[in-house]
């Protein structure tokens, strides 16, 4: 039963009775044991116990992760004058680039928009030069008119018209 414990048997006893304590080994160097524990260690690191599937599914998800802030980081080279100056007289003159093009896109919506808004101008204009005008000045017309000729009759201001052309004759203009 003692065996089944782990207990060594003492050897010239019998096995079964207990005996007196052995002489103590003589101690061994420190340094034979931190190779020593060293060693096991290793060996517990090579000998990895395999997880189990996570709950939450993400078996791609490494567990060991350390947050960002318990990173060792180690101070940024520092760069001289010279070479910051440089690079900001580059940042600048990229950033003076950039202004650029998109004034100059700008400027071409502008232009693009201004030209739109003549070239409408200027159609309505010649509409209005193109069409065929009859003054009436008797309303009852318009009442005695069938609904598809009223729909393609629209006011004008006529003032102007009358003034650039004059009446010749009364029976040509009702």
């Amino acid at each position: 039963m003692e065996e089944e414990r782990g207990a060594a048997p003492v050897p010239g006893n019998g096995g079964g009775e207990a005996a007196a304590p052995a002489p103590a080994p003589a101690p061994a160097p420190v340094r034979r044991r931190r190779k020593a524990a060293k060693k096991r260690k290793e060996a517990a690191a090579a000998i990895a116990i395999p997880r189990g599937k996570p709950k939450s599914g993400r078996v791609w998800k490494d567990p060991g992760k350390k947050r960002f802030s318990h990173m060792i980081q180690d101070k940024a080279l520092r760069s001289s004058w010279a070479r910051k100056l440089r690079e900001r007289q580059e940042k600048k003159a990229v950033q003076d680039l950039a202004r650029q093009l998109q004034d100059g896109k700008r400027r071409e919506r502008e232009e693009k928009k201004r030209r739109r808004e003549e070239n409408e101008k200027r159609r309505r204009e010649n509409e209005r030069k193109a069409e065929i005008v009859q003054v009436i000045r008797n309303p009852l017309k318009l009442k005695r008119a069938k609904k598809q000729h009223l729909r393609r009759v629209e006011k004008r201001d006529t003032v102007a018209l009358l003034q650039k052309a004059p009446v010749r004759s009364g029976a040509a203009l009702e």
